[in-house]
């Protein structure tokens, strides 16, 4: 069994391959800024990227088509389930020239094609994509007709995370319900339950983090909307909000020794970032009426722990909390692989319906 996973980033390409249990190869390509500057769009690098990976093939002696399966993180497409789907050239193109959104990601399933055809029609597919959206109907209404929300949120780690810490308590992800958050440069909640991700608190939805404002009340961001435009108040979604803006670092490391050394701006700013991530996981236990059977803190910030200790003191009347430090991500797409294979799961394929 040979799974061959890709996990394009906004500035690398993650790519690994798997036998049955372990990881045989692996390597994070990192693509240099001047390159990355030249193309005018994000899917503009699609060539290039291909060619970083097919460089990888041969510095590493591998053939594609040796390989049985190829796996690849999911860009934002119209609403998914989750779970896997069969890469075409339909759904290529969707993610290439019709996405919902512009996003590094949206390379991947263009990459996994050009290997798979390299191999021969290897089969090939993406896992868990970041527009998964299984959302109530009553979670889906905004408060402005026509601009319903949007269902994005950091699927593939928080439902690997998820199985993770289900096999390590021993409980089953299809009769409980979990809250999940993801604490990166931006963070992002959601609600599995029985399964399902029903609800969700996005990027711009909940806490400010390291890079992103979060849930900018809406007469602040008419504010700045005024004073800087529409771009302007779009980049403190996008890397000037959250600590960045008041702190002008986004290195939690560096927050905890300016704490220590008695920075009083620091220490709110890094309070205020901890309470509101409690604040928007506890905006999804109502969701189940409280039944929720953990809570669990997932990304790299979770290795924080003032961050983790502060949001715990906050949350856990809730349920049991969870950390889970650092992502799985290659993990997610590998072990998604291998049930595919294993018959454990079924792709589905993406229309235009």
């Amino acid at each position: 069994m040979k799974i061959f996973v890709i996990n394009p980033g906004s500035t690398s390409t993650r790519v690994a391959l798997y036998d049955e249990k372990t990881c045989l190869c692996e390597n994070k390509i990192v693509h240099d800024s001047k390159i990355l500057s030249q193309f005018k769009r994000i899917n503009d690098q699609l060539e290039m990227r291909t060619e970083a990976v097919r460089t990888f093939f041969e510095d590493n002696d591998l053939r594609a088509c040796e390989l049985d399966i190829i796996v690849s993180r999911g860009g934002i497409l119209p609403p998914v389930r989750h779970g896997a789907y069969q890469i075409d050239q339909f759904l290529v193109d969707t993610l290439l020239f019709n996405p919902v959104q512009e996003h590094a990601s949206n390379m991947g399933a263009g990459i996994a094609l050009s290997i798979s055809r390299d191999g021969g029609g290897v089969p090939a597919y993406i896992y868990d994509s970041i527009s998964v959206d299984e959302l109530l109907p009553e979670a889906r209404l905004s408060g402005v007709k026509n601009h319903d929300r949007r269902s994005f949120t950091h699927v593939l780690n928080t439902r690997a995370v998820a199985r993770r810490i289900a096999d390590q308590e021993a409980f089953d992800l299809l009769e409980e319900n979990v809250i999940m958050a993801h604490l990166g440069g931006g963070f992002s909640m959601n609600i599995q339950s029985k399964g399902e991700i029903i609800d969700v608190v996005a990027a711009d939805e909940g806490a400010f983090s390291p890079e992103r404002a979060g849930s900018l009340p809406i007469y602040n961001a008419a504010e700045i909307a005024r004073e800087e435009g529409a771009d302007g108040l779009y980049s403190y979604e996008v890397g000037r909000g959250g600590l960045m803006s008041y702190l002008q670092t986004n290195d939690a490391i560096e927050l905890e020794r300016r704490m220590r050394e008695g920075d009083e701006e620091a220490g709110l700013v890094f309070r205020a970032m901890a309470y509101q991530i409690a604040k928007a996981i506890g905006s999804l236990a109502p969701v189940v009426s409280g039944h929720v059977r953990a809570i669990i803190l997932t990304g790299g910030l979770a290795n924080s722990e003032f961050i983790t200790e502060e949001v715990r003191k906050r949350v856990e009347f809730i349920a049991p909390l969870y950390v889970y430090a650092g992502e799985l991500e290659m993990e997610a797409l590998y072990e998604g692989g291998r049930r595919l294979l294993r018959g454990e799961e079924e792709a589905y394929i993406f229309s235009s319906d």
